[in-house]
């Protein structure tokens, strides 16, 4: 049985998707809080929140992650960072999970990715978990009621949790699987109950299908100055790396978290919603999103929390270190109505460096922000991906090659191409370790990070005298008001300068290792970048 508002045109059956328990369609919060309350997937937390554990699942698995070898995208995919899938594998694989889902229950949302209507893209979610289509409701944007009455999607995602895949007969590598078949317009996802694989999903989708409209894909948060959409700023990083906290700034417009596009009108938004991680969170340095934690429908995954008093404990990292709320961004007082910015004035690469060697903040050369984009050096944070207990220092291009479709310097010409037509001046900044690496050393200040990053936005730091940094030969400034000098020359951090010294080496050399795969296919400017 239906329920709900859908295109009558366009209801499950109409894709093939029958035999079906109850079909909920385009629920709003309170019926999907309700839903997932009734079938016991959660509970209801202070002020209203979802508070929901997903199982031995905590974080992506991008080993898991699938592309289907057809004729249309094969010569485009970046192969050795994409596995490969036969369309027999994930024709088995959808047959069996349409007959595994036959007599069950399932909760759909018709959604878009994408603020800005020309470049848009319309997606359904077709989830077994009530409180999925809650998540997914808040990280993709939400169209006007009467709209749905019209609603056709370009691609459908269907997330089956309980079925588990057969790496034999499904041609994946584990019960776990996430599935995109770019020719038939649809991605499975099984074996997980990990809301983020939900969200990373469209991601990936837009990140192949903008570039070929010369639209620039971003794993970034953006914001703007307030009352000032020609003040655009972005944030490249990882997860973990602060582009949510330091987008959030009281002071600025935030036009989004995580993931936008960059086109020849300006920045835009892909989401209608944040996803942050909790984990020491603080009312007094991140007050408005600690203030989600207790606001009606934010999900709030994988915290320890009181059973009696219900309320959360925000550095029991027991369950895992990625824990998470998800929450619309109209939930952040300073968020902005459209979503939408002007060309980026100001691009930051966030780093989170484990071995204490890259200073809080420097600036780059446009061949030196090609270098470090395609680079991508950060450390990945415990619990953002299965397995990863502590910091480990990794190269991940782009700052998110788990998400990148096509090869890295497809994005890294078109991110060339918009830094010069624009304009953009470029900075490194290194949320990481400060007097040593990880273990000896302790995380970067996030006072100075934003006395820094606010320099930096309003064009004061470009005023400061710089000295050329003797490992990377980027901009170093000397002087900053409101930050220890020392902070800003890393070897005077460490005990042991020698110490230092052969440390930044190994980093140097990992660098250029690292590299090495990019110079048959750059520029000889970006080839000329010297470190040290």
């Amino acid at each position: 049985m239906a329920f709900g508002r859908v295109n009558p045109q366009f209801q499950l059956e109409d894709q093939g998707i029958t035999g079906l328990g109850n079909v909920y369609y385009n629920l709003i919060e309170p019926a999907l809080v309700e839903q997932a309350l009734k079938n016991g997937e959660g509970t209801l937390g202070l002020g209203g929140a979802f508070l929901v554990s997903t199982g031995k699942f905590t974080g992506r698995s991008p080993k898991d992650k699938h592309v289907v070898r057809t004729a249309d995208v094969a010569d485009n995919i970046w192969w050795e960072n994409n596995a490969e899938m036969s369309s027999e594998g994930f024709d088995a694989l959808h047959n069996d999970m349409l007959e595994h889902m036959k007599g069950r229950d399932y909760y759909v949302q018709d959604l878009t990715g994408g603020a800005d209507p020309a470049h848009a893209i319309n997606v359904r979610m077709v989830t077994e978990l009530a409180w999925h289509g809650l998540f997914i409701r808040h990280m993709l944007r939400r169209p006007d009621r009467a709209a749905l009455d019209s609603f056709f999607s370009d691609f459908t995602v269907i997330n089956c949790p309980s079925f588990k895949a057969s790496p034999e007969k499904h041609s994946c590598r584990s019960e776990t699987v996430i599935a995109t078949n770019f020719e038939r317009k649809m991605i499975l996802i099984a074996g997980t109950e990990y809301a983020g694989e939900n969200k990373k999903s469209v991601f990936s989708l837009l990140n192949y299908l903008l570039p070929e409209k010369g639209i620039m894909p971003m794993h970034c948060s953006a914001n703007h100055a307030d009352g000032n959409p020609v003040d655009t700023a972005v944030f490249f990083g990882l997860s973990g790396t602060g582009k949510t906290t330091l987008s959030a700034d009281p002071a600025r417009t935030l036009i989004g978290d995580d993931e936008h596009g960059w086109s020849d009108q300006g920045t835009f938004n892909f989401e209608g919603g944040c996803y942050a991680k909790t984990i020491n969170l603080n009312p007094e340095a991140e007050p408005e999103i600690y203030a989600t934690t207790s606001k009606f429908g934010t999900v709030v995954e994988n915290m320890v929390f009181d059973e009696e008093t219900l309320e959360l404990d925000f550095n029991d990292d027991s369950l895992t270190a990625n824990m998470r709320c998800a929450y619309p961004l109209e939930y952040i007082s300073n968020a902005s109505s459209t979503a939408v910015g002007s060309h980026p004035k100001n691009v930051i690469m966030l780093t989170c460096d484990a071995f204490g060697i890259l200073p809080p903040i420097a600036r780059l050369t446009p061949a030196q922000a090609m270098y470090h984009f395609l680079s991508g050096f950060t450390s990945k944070v415990a619990g953002t991906e299965r397995g990863v207990t502590e910091p480990e220092p990794t190269f991940s291009t782009c700052f998110g090659a788990p998400f990148m479709p096509r090869r890295p310097e497809a994005y890294g010409d078109l991110l060339r191409e918009k830094i010069a037509k624009h304009g953009a001046t470029c900075w490194l900044v290194n949320t990481g370790w400060t007097g040593g690496g990880y273990g000896t050393g302790s995380r970067m200040p996030i006072k100075a990070t934003r006395a820094l990053l606010t320099a930096a936005l309003d064009g004061s730091l470009n005023e400061a005298t710089f000295r050329k940094d003797a490992n990377f030969g980027f901009d170093v400034p000397v002087t900053v008001r409101g930050v220890d000098a020392e902070l800003l020359d890393p070897r005077s951090t460490w005990e042991d300068p020698a110490a230092y010294d052969a440390q930044a080496a190994k980093l140097v050399k990992m660098f250029a290792d690292n590299f090495e795969q990019y110079l048959p296919h750059i520029n000889e400017d970006v080839k000329a970048v010297t470190l040290g």
